[in-house]
């Protein structure tokens, strides 16, 4: 049967950089149809997505996959097949609930039908078994000497820079994070702005025929309007003569309904204008913030690289004291040992005299 289609929607999609693995990086242009497919003659489920004659999502989904929300309207998940981290950004957070639901949905399908493969796979090979290893944590050696006050300094700033190496990292995600919801908002902006010019421009054009057509209405009439005055001033009309006034008053009355309704819609779309100013103005504010956002994840990544330099040199420091105390350690045991031979020399001299 193939594989078919059992729930679609749209979105902006992106892919995690594979160079940083820290920055988004847009797969498509503009919003794209994503959809989840079942394969009936493998059972499997996929997530495709098609940008012109490119395949930019084939995701297959497995029951370990995780789909998270990291904003109203942006989601992500990892795919360790293809060795990436797909993330959409939606045009509402309804439809991004949509698509979280059916991927649990499909997740668990997944994993029903991984299980039902096991069950055939231990009926045929019964003793077919799983161990797990326990790795046991390595005792602690620790020597005694001048060193090792300065030792465990050093293992100390370690740790502290560590930690401080793992809060920058995480700002810097927390900060690419943000760099993608902005865009997404940024993208959605931009469709909507898009289809709002066209639909002002069009009814603009609209008001503008009519117009063209309303004035040549107006000058048709008050040309009727004058062989009527003509026509009254040479005597009694002929009945033909009323009957073509009652009909030329009734076109000038739906010419002039229809004048007024015209009027009353470029009201309402002059109205609707600074609307479009409104999102121009929002986008400008967006692009602002993203901007303020580069920067602020440059400045992450230069605290980061010194952190980095401060911890390498702390390790070699470690590595000097571990040195250094290896070196006491081996004294020491030259000096016990020189004891111990004087110890028993000093005895023996002891018995013999």
């Amino acid at each position: 049967m193939g594989e078919q289609p059992i729930f679609s929607t749209r979105a902006h999609v992106f892919q995690i950089d594979p160079a940083t693995k820290r920055n988004w990086i847009p797969a498509s242009k503009q919003a794209v149809t994503v959809s989840y497919f079942y394969d009936a003659t493998r059972n499997v489920y996929r997530i495709i997505s098609v940008g012109g004659t490119k395949a930019i999502i084939n995701s297959t989904i497995t029951p370990n996959m995780t789909f998270t929300k990291t904003s109203q309207k942006f989601g992500q998940w990892a795919d360790s097949r293809a060795n990436t981290v797909y993330g959409l950004g939606f045009a509402s957070e309804h439809h991004l609930s949509q698509f979280a639901e059916k991927f649990q949905e499909v997740k668990e399908a997944a994993r029903l039908a991984r299980e039902k493969s096991q069950d055939k796979i231990e009926l045929t090979n019964p003793a077919l078994s799983l161990t797990s290893q326990q790795v046991l944590p390595s005792p602690v050696i620790s020597s005694n000497g001048p060193g090792q006050e300065k030792f465990f300094r050093s293992q100390s700033a370690d740790v502290e820079l560590a930690t401080e190496k793992e809060q920058l990292k995480k700002m810097h995600s927390e900060g690419s994070m943000c760099d993608v919801q902005w865009e997404a908002e940024y993208f959605s902006l931009q469709d909507n702005n898009s289809k709002l010019l066209a639909a002002l421009q069009e009814a603009s054009a609209n008001a503008e025929q009519w117009k063209r057509r309303l004035a040549a209405y107006q000058e048709e009439t008050e040309r009727l309007r004058q062989r009527v005055s003509e026509l009254e001033s040479q005597g009694t009309p002929e009945p033909a003569t009323e009957g073509r006034k009652e009909e030329l008053s009734r076109t000038l009355e739906n010419l002039q309904s229809q004048l007024r309704a015209k009027e009353e819609e470029i009201r309402v779309l002059k109205n609707q204008k600074p609307d479009a100013q409104e999102l121009e103005s929002q986008k400008e504010a967006m692009h602002q913030k993203l901007q303020e956002i580069e920067g602020h994840n440059v400045e992450l990544e230069r605290k980061l690289l010194r952190t980095e330099q401060a911890l390498s040199q702390s390790l070699s420091e470690r590595d000097h004291a571990q040195s250094e105390v290896s070196k006491f350690s081996q004294l020491l045991d030259t000096k016990i040992f020189e004891l111990t031979e004087l110890k028993q020399g000093l005895v023996k001299l002891i018995e013999n005299n």
